[in-house]
């Protein structure tokens, strides 16, 4: 039986690495179907058949990026033997894909899609929520930090705890996007590491 409609002319995944980078350069509000279009040599009518909208593409185009870029700071939250060494191993990890030189700069979960129209809030919710599995991640590594002994915090400041380190990651971004270069982050590591031994020590009545 001959089959319908003409066969597709491009390969999804190169057309995902493509609007990936666009994504991330000008962010979700930045990027028109034209430019996408454009950086991927798809028409339109193309991107929508096969992804099925540009904020579904978005999507994808984050699921891509969180195995690629967004791989290595959680790989070292994973594997670090300490929750001390997972934290400070986390941060340079973000700082060196926030900073690569074969990619835009800052972290594209961050920057992607702060603000814009109400009509696009879907989109803001998304990225949101993914903002807040970091947090969430961070937490978790603590807690297994109790568990394995070498944190003795106590269970009520990891929300706080968590909640710094997040902020860092996500001050680390926007000064990568503004001009930061890999040495300047690292200074910022170096303090936000050293503020470690006053957080774990420190009494704070936050609930978990």
């Amino acid at each position: 039986m001959a089959t319908r409609g003409r066969p597709r002319t491009f390969d999804p995944d190169t057309a995902l690495r493509q609007a990936l980078v666009l994504f991330w350069e000008r962010g979700y509000e930045g990027t028109s179907l034209n430019d996408l279009a454009a950086a991927t040599g798809i028409a339109s009518a193309s991107i929508y058949a096969c992804f099925g909208s540009k904020e579904n593409l978005f999507r994808q185009v984050m699921a891509l990026y969180g195995t690629t870029s967004g791989e290595p700071p959680r790989r070292a939250l994973r594997e670090q033997p300490t929750a001390r060494a997972a934290i400070e191993a986390m941060l340079r990890a973000t700082a060196d894909e926030i900073t690569r030189p074969d990619a835009p700069t800052g972290c594209m979960l961050i920057l992607a899609a702060l603000m814009g129209p109400v009509e696009n809030q879907g989109v803001r919710e998304f990225l949101a929520d993914l903002r807040r599995n970091i947090y969430a991640t961070i937490k978790d590594r603590l807690a297994r930090g109790i568990t394995d002994g070498d944190l003795t915090a106590p269970p009520t400041s990891l929300d706080a705890i968590a909640r710094y380190y997040t902020t860092v990651v996500a001050g680390l971004s926007v000064q990568a996007r503004d001009g930061a270069t890999r040495a300047e982050l690292e200074e910022v590591i170096t303090c936000a590491t050293a503020a470690w031994d006053t957080l774990v020590a420190a009494r704070l009545h936050v609930s978990v």
